[in-house]
């Protein structure tokens, strides 16, 4: 038997309790989970109704600090986060979420979604909680409706939001827009040093970590840490006085973790202290805005019965080598 769909009000109701912010206040899952399902879904009724549940649950009384984390396949970002959202629960008292964004198939859609399995700790803990999300054909490392979720676990009352993405390209600087904190993880010795050198990405980051700093890999690590803070004096100035530390860390040994969240904290202080804080978080909530309004205009232009007569024709066009892409493109209707 089918439940049934519970409204804007029900869904609000339990996630209110939530929503006042202590660890005391205990966590619906089973809620959460279904408004993150509508926020992520592409269907116009699911998403009006997650707005619907957005509104109701108000503004959180301060913003959660959003975190991205991203780094080349391998580098270990999964358990990172979780060494880092254990710290941050068990030492720090915060209510940690974890978006945790997988690279979809080219061929059938699919994401393996398995970083609740590398996340034990976190994807059970009453005050955590781990979500992933399929990147889909959206690229920029985080997936279409990341900041509409995102804005929703702030709502519930997780303090901390932990954006991992799906991987360091060239493509990868929609996370930027989510976050007040970019952290990129390096990893020594694996043939990465001269892609985490490129000049894309090294612009993006506020902070960077060299992982898996243990056992016989410490000397090297801590080696092209060095290397990393040497290239970030010639590839650019500090943006507003600050220049991106290059810190070491381990998960496995549990060692830099604390000093990666304190590093964090220090870039957070001094964005605050500096107005960057609140003027990187207006340019968040245009980027959303933006983002969200193009999205309804491709799926308003898709859904006109003219567009869907023409577009067959043209695309045939188009394949056989009858029509230049320009020429189609002018051939749609306006």
């Amino acid at each position: 038997m089918v439940s049934p769909r519970p409204t804007a009000a029900e869904l609000a109701a339990r996630l209110a309790p939530a929503a006042t912010g202590t660890l005391r206040a205990p966590l619906d899952r089973a809620a959460l989970g279904r408004a993150v399902t509508l926020a992520e879904s592409t269907r116009p009724p699911d998403r009006a109704l997650a707005d619907e549940v957005l509104g109701l649950l108000g503004p959180p009384a301060r913003p959660a600090v959003r975190v991205g984390l991203t780094g080349v396949p391998g580098v270990g970002k999964s358990t990172l986060i979780e060494a880092l959202g254990r710290h941050l629960v068990e030492e720090k008292g915060h209510r940690v979420a974890v978006l945790a964004v997988d690279p979809s198939s080219q061929r059938t859609g699919g994401s393996i979604l398995g970083d609740k399995t590398r996340m034990p700790f976190l994807a059970t803990h009453p005050a955590a909680f781990v979500r992933p999300s399929p990147a889909g054909a959206a690229l920029g490392g985080v997936a279409p409706r990341t900041g509409a979720v995102a804005r929703l676990l702030e709502a519930v009352g997780f303090d901390v939001l932990l954006i991992e993405t799906v991987g360091v390209g060239q493509s990868e600087t929609a996370v930027r827009g989510l976050t007040d904190c970019f952290v990129l993880l390096l990893l020594a010795g694996a043939g990465d040093e001269l892609q985490g050198i490129k000049k894309g990405i090294i612009e993006m980051a506020d902070v960077l970590a060299v992982t898996k700093a243990d056992g016989p890999n410490q000397p090297r690590a801590r080696a092209h840490a060095r290397e990393m803070a040497g290239a970030l004096h010639l590839l650019r100035p500090p943006a507003g006085g600050w220049l991106p530390p290059v810190l070491t860390c381990s998960a496995a040994e549990n060692t830099g973790i604390g000093e990666l969240w304190c590093t964090v904290e220090e870039f957070i202080a001094h964005q605050r202290a500096t107005g960057r804080f609140e003027a990187q978080r207006r340019e968040q909530h245009l980027t959303a805005f933006r983002e969200l309004l193009r999205q309804e205009l491709e799926a308003r232009f898709y859904a006109r019965p003219d567009v869907v007569q023409a577009l067959p024709t043209l695309e045939a066009a188009v394949a056989r080598g009858e029509l230049s892409l320009g020429a189609a493109v002018a051939r749609l209707p306006r």
